[in-house]
This record gives structure tokens, sequence and C-alpha cells, in this order.
């Protein structure tokens, strides 16, 4: 059976969204997980979301949390190397 889990990161003082992260059940071209964090809010969320997300994960029973990241995203390269993750791969997003 498949899982999807998505949850939002708000702040219990002014209740303001500070992210979303999710984890899906199957692997797509981007991996199985994702994060976004608001531009300002740049204070070490993406590393305790992603934290709180593999504990979430294994308790799951998935081996493996992929995570896909553009090329000159250094911010979120450093969460997934803080969290004892390995870069693999990178992409580029053609902007226009």
């Amino acid at each position: 059976m498949g899982f999807n889990g998505y949850f939002f990161v708000i702040r219990e003082d002014d209740n303001k969204i500070i992210g979303i992260i999710d984890l899906r059940h199957t692997l797509n071209d981007f991996g199985n997980s994702g994060y976004s964090v608001r531009s300002s809010e740049k204070k070490g969320y993406a590393s305790e979301m992603l934290r709180l997300l593999l504990k979430y994960a294994k308790e799951m029973s998935l081996k493996e949390l992929h995570l896909s990241v553009e090329s000159d995203n250094v911010p979120s390269i450093k969460t997934i190397i803080k969290n004892d993750g390995k870069l693999e791969r990178s992409f580029e997003f053609e902007k226009n």
C-alpha cells in the first residue's frame, strides 16, 4: 500500500506557514520528496524539516529518500549533506 504525506511547518507564536515538505511512496523524475521554505525564513527550518521527514520515512519502512536540487541551490545541497545525505545528481532549470 502506498502513502503520500504533505506536512506544513507552522510557527506557533504567529501561526505563519514557514514551509512545506512531502513524502511520496513512489519515485518520480524528481525523487520521492521535496520541500520549500519561505524565502524570508532561512533560519535552519529546512534542516529540521528534512531531519523529521527522514525519521518519518524510516518509520514507514522506506529504505531511501531521494530529493532533487537545482545545481545552483547551495543552501539545499548543504541541507541534504547536513542530514547525512549525498549529492548524486542535480539539475538545471531553464529560466525564461
